[in-house]
């Protein structure tokens, strides 16, 4: 049932973009199927709710998100393809066919294995490392914005995508967020790095890392006890990647790995030959 105020199948934007159906509805936005006519192919369109059109500042985060994604290009990272504000603001994106990670932990019989998350790992800290050396972080790395599409991770939503620095508290996912956003303070790379490691223990154990039982009435668990030994969780993992993963959940941004160092264990439990093992390499030559 199409939300109530969404664009009906037919209508168009700016001329260009008709709507094929209404995709998803957040607090903010919605997420159109659509067909570009001057690009002959389908896109994917994200603008304002119609509660939420005269909030001039939800319509500056979508601009700013727009804007920034048109001018990144990497394989691991969503494309945009146009940031228009007539007749109301709205972004562009590349279709993508694969399914969010969320979904896919959730309807798994079998968990990823110990090359495939490597690869998975691999591919966010490509995608992260290449914001980091562009002077961004990204703040909400999780599975339901991570797109696996043949094979191929993909990193979506920037909306909170700032430049590291002093930050207010809350900025992320409650469960997700790592305890610096959580609590406020000065942001870096190591919160990117909390990020991954929460998406490859998820993953490795269909479980997310601060939200169960034990963390009912928690503001934020994150800032009150550690992430159990994801080896308590999923048994056969590598040592190094389990190591990499616990140091990446860790409350103190000083204890968490790198993203060479976590793109090294990830390498390694790929299985990739020695001469193959460039990533880590790459990433020391760029941006830690």
């Amino acid at each position: 049932m199409t939300p109530r105020g969404a664009l009906k199948p037919g209508r168009r934007l700016a001329g260009d973009y008709e709507v094929i159906a209404h995709l998803a509805r957040s607090n903010v936005l919605d997420v159109y199927d659509a067909w570009w006519r001057d690009g002959c192919c389908r896109v994917v369109l994200k603008t304002l709710r119609p509660d939420r059109r005269k909030h001039a500042a939800s319509a500056r985060a979508l601009l700013r998100e727009g804007r920034l994604l048109e001018r990144l290009r990497h394989p691991h990272i969503v494309r945009a393809y146009a940031t228009l504000t007539e007749p109301r603001p709205f972004v562009v994106l590349e279709t993508l066919r694969g399914e969010t990670l969320a979904h896919l932990i959730e309807r798994r019989e079998r968990r990823l294995s110990a090359a495939e998350l490597g690869f998975l790992g691999l591919h966010l800290c490509s995608a992260v490392a290449y914001l980091h050396a562009d002077g961004i972080l990204h703040l909400d790395i999780k599975p339901s914005n991570v797109i696996a599409e043949a094979g191929r991770a993909k990193v979506i939503d920037l909306s909170v995508a700032r430049k590291p620095g002093r930050s207010k508290a809350g900025v992320g996912t409650w469960c997700y967020m790592s305890p610096e956003q959580a609590q406020g303070g000065v942001l870096g790379p190591a919160a990117d790095v909390f990020g991954i490691a929460g998406v490859l223990f998820e993953s490795a154990t269909g479980d997310c890392a601060f939200d169960d039982e034990a963390d009912a009435g928690v503001d934020y668990p994150q800032l009150v006890r550690d992430a159990a030994p994801v080896r308590t969780r999923r048994r056969g993992l590598p040592a190094e990647l389990a190591s990499a993963i616990d140091r990446g959940l860790s409350r103190d941004p000083g204890a968490r790995p790198s993203l060479v160092e976590l793109a090294a264990a990830c390498e390694s439990a790929a299985a990739l030959p020695g001469a193959e093992r460039i990533a880590s390499r790459t990433l020391s030559g760029s941006n830690r």
